[in-house]
């Protein structure tokens, strides 16, 4: 389903948030807590990106727009995960701010792509 509504750096995007959510997982402090949520933010947050590969190769604009639901989905558990890693105080909130707005920026743009496919079936 590639097509003029999608950026073609999305994919090189989502796998440069994939790795950086690794990297944040190994700097995390050794406790319970941040082990526990940290791997639940390694798993939404990697997926992401194997969810788009799936939705740039859709066959069809209903499965285009469904796999752009689960990277919605991913997105949305990550920033979940991201500010309980703050809040719990596992992690500082200026550590995780750039990788909570990268989460921002990517749910605003999966949206738009999703609603101007939807618009243009």
């Amino acid at each position: 389903m590639n097509d003029e509504t999608q950026p073609p750096d999305l994919r090189v995007r989502t796998k440069a948030f994939a790795l950086r959510i690794i990297k944040m997982f190994g700097q995390l402090p050794k406790s319970e807590v941040a082990r526990v949520v940290g791997k639940q933010v390694l798993r939404s947050g990697t997926s992401v990106g194997a969810n788009y590969r799936e939705a740039y190769r859709a066959r069809s604009k209903a499965e285009f727009v469904a796999k752009m639901g689960d990277c919605l989905r991913e997105l949305e558990e990550t920033s979940y995960w991201l500010e309980l890693l703050v809040e719990s105080g596992s992690v500082t909130a200026k550590k995780l701010a750039s990788l909570l707005q990268e989460t921002d920026e990517l749910t605003a743009i999966f949206t738009t792509i999703v609603k101007r496919t939807k618009a243009s079936a």
